[in-house]
């Protein structure tokens, strides 16, 4: 890898960086939920969860916590399992394309490819903060 390319990836402003970047969906949405309440009921009543009030207030504090764990890289594997296992119940919840007709159907499979993308780009994460080093090794051996 180019000097430059190393030296900006391994400065620590752009880890904080790619860590907002990544849970920005998350963080997001959980400062709408407690700043709209009424919106994020709605929306939790709307996908059958209920008490809709219990399921906003948990639905934000996991969003808001695990994006703070891994943002502040403290606890950073709880926050990624966190977010990781929200992003996978969302799927059958929200996005349960199998039940869904053309052209929805289709539309849904897209948001769970993503979704299960972004629970991969969790797992990096997590296994990066179990193994902070395990790069550093592998550019050594080169």
């Amino acid at each position: 890898m180019p000097r430059s390319i190393d030296s900006l990836t391994g400065s620590d402003w752009f880890g904080y960086f790619a860590r907002i970047v990544l849970t920005s969906m998350f963080w997001t949405s959980g400062l709408a939920k407690l700043l709209d309440f009424d919106a994020g009921i709605a929306e939790m009543a709307h996908f059958g969860l209920e008490p809709a009030p219990f399921f906003n207030v948990a639905v934000a504090l996991t969003q808001l916590f695990g994006s703070a764990f891994i943002i502040a890289n403290r606890l950073t594997w709880l926050g990624a399992g966190m977010l990781a296992v929200f992003t996978a119940l969302t799927i059958p919840i929200a996005h349960a394309f199998w039940t869904m007709e053309e052209p929805m159907r289709t539309l849904e499979f897209y948001f769970v490819a993503e979704h299960v993308t972004v629970i991969g780009a969790l797992m990096v994460v997590a296994w990066k903060a179990s193994h902070p080093d395990v790069m550093n090794t592998v550019a050594a051996a080169k």
